[in-house]
C-alpha cells in the first residue's frame, strides 16, 4: 500500500507528532508512506495531480521516532509522485497553523484532497465535509444534548447578555481555529475587560460563547474514535486526561497540558454513541473527541494529537491498528472499485 500524509510543512513536523507515528508504523508494516506539505502539490497540464513527497530509507527498519523522521527530513530524499500511484491519502494538516501566516493554505488541502478522491484515491477524513469543519459552526450540528450552550456572534451587547444569562461565567473564543489560541475565561473578576476581549476576538471574525462546565477544573479528556466507535486495544481505549499545569484555561497539550490515565465512563461512551451518526455520515474516519463531564467540547477532525500519550500511558500501540484498518478499506476499493463512494469507503 502507497500511503500519503499531508501536513502543514514537513520540514516543520515533529517526532512526537501522531503523524510521525502513523507513518512510522505504516511504513514498519510494509507499505510506503510519503510526508507532504499543502505546498507540495501541482494539477499538471495533462490534468494529472503530482506531489512533492518525503520517505524515510527504502528497507529500513525503524524504531526510534527521532530516526524515522530524521530521515524523512534529510535534504536529498525529495521527490515528485504522481498521487494517482497512492491507495492512500490522510489529510494531517492543522488549519490553525496557518491561519495568520498562509491562510491560502487552509482550503488549499481540503480543495486537493477533493481532486485526489476524484482521482480515485481514498482520501480520509472525507475531504468533502472537512470543508465544512473549517468552522467552529460545524459543531453544533451534532445533538444539542451533548453541546454546551453556545452563541456564535459579533454582537457585544448579545454576548454580554448571553453571559449574564449563564451566571456571568463563560469560555470566549474565535470561531475559526484550535489548538486553544485565542480562548478566555469570563468570570465577575475579567468582567471590566469583557468589552476587550470581544474586541479581541471578533477582529478576526465571529465570537463563540460558551458556558462554562465545572467540570473543566480537572481538564478535558482527549478520545480518538475511528469509523465511529472508541478506537480501543486489548480492551483499553485510546483516551486520556488533558490538564492545565497553571491556571490557564487551556489543557490542550500544545498550551501544557499534561497527560494522565482516564477511567471512560458510561457518560462517555452514551456521548460517543450520539455522535457516531454524523461522524460516519460525514466520512469522518479518525477524530479527536474533547470531552468534559458529560459533554463534548470539541471535535479535531483535521489532526487530532496524543496517540503517543495514549501509548506511554498505557503500554498499547494504537497507530498499527489505524493503518490495519486502512489496509482494510483499500481491500474493499479493489473489490468494488466503481461502487464505493469516498465518502461511505471512510468510515466503512
Amino acid at each position: 500500500m502507497k500511503i500519503g500524509f499531508v501536513v502543514n510543512d514537513v520540514m516543520s513536523e515533529s517526532p512526537l507528532y501522531t503523524t510521525t507515528r502513523l507513518a512510522m508504523a505504516a511504513t514498519q508494516m510494509g507499505h510506503e508512506a510519503f510526508l507532504m506539505g499543502i505546498g507540495d502539490f501541482a494539477y499538471e497540464p495533462d490534468g494529472s495531480l503530482t506531489a512533492r513527497v518525503r520517505a524515510g530509507g527504502k528497507g529500513k527498519s525503524y524504531r526510534s521516532l527521532e530516526r524515522f523522521l530524521g530521515d524523512v527530513q534529510k535534504p536529498d530524499v525529495e521527490e515528485r509522485l504522481p498521487l494517482g500511484e497512492f491507495d492512500v491519502v490522510m489529510l494531517r494538516n492543522d488549519p490553525a497553523d496557518d491561519a495568520e501566516a498562509r491562510p491560502w493554505a487552509n482550503t488549499a488541502a481540503v480543495a486537493f484532497g477533493e481532486l485526489f478522491a476524484g482521482s480515485g484515491v481514498l482520501v480520509v477524513n472525507d475531504p468533502t465535509n472537512l470543508a465544512q469543519a473549517l468552522s467552529k459552526a460545524y459543531f453544533q450540528h451534532f445533538p444539542e444534548a451533548v453541546r454546551p450552550q453556545t452563541l456564535i456572534s459579533r454582537d457585544e451587547d448579545r454576548i454580554a447578555g448571553f453571559i449574564s444569562d449563564l451566571g456571568g461565567r463563560a469560555v470566549l473564543k474565535p470561531l475559526q481555529g484550535s489548538g486553544g489560541s485565542g480562548v478566555f475565561l469570563v468570570n465577575s473578576e475579567e468582567s471590566p475587560n469583557l468589552s476587550q476581549i470581544i474586541e479581541a476576538i471578533a477582529r478576526d471574525g465571529y465570537v463563540v460563547a460558551q458556558e462554562y462546565l465545572p467540570a473543566a477544573s480537572d481538564g478535558d479528556v482527549r478520545m480518538f474514535v475511528m469509523n465511529g466507535r472508541p478506537l480501543e486495544v486489548d480492551g483499553r481505549i485510546a483516551a486520556f486526561r488533558r490538564k492545565s499545569s497553571s491556571e490557564d484555561l487551556r489543557s490542550n497539550m500544545s498550551a501544557g497540558g499534561k497527560a494522565s490515565k482516564v477511567a471512560v465512563t458510561d457518560e462517555m461512551l452514551e456521548l460517543v454513541e450520539a455522535v457516531r451518526p454524523k461522524l460516519v455520515a460525514d466520512g469522518m474516519f479518525l477524530v479527536g473527541l474533547d470531552i468534559v463531564g458529560d459533554k463534548l467540547m470539541e471535535v479535531n477532525v483535521f489532526s487530532p494529537g496524543g496517540l503517543g500519550s495514549c501509548q506511554s500511558l498505557y503500554g498499547h500501540d494504537y497507530a498499527t491498528p489505524i493503518i490495519a484498518d486502512l489496509e482494510h478499506k483499500v481491500g474493499i476499493k479493489r473489490h468494488y472499485p466503481d461502487e464505493m463512494s469516498n465518502l461511505r469507503l471512510a468510515t466503512l
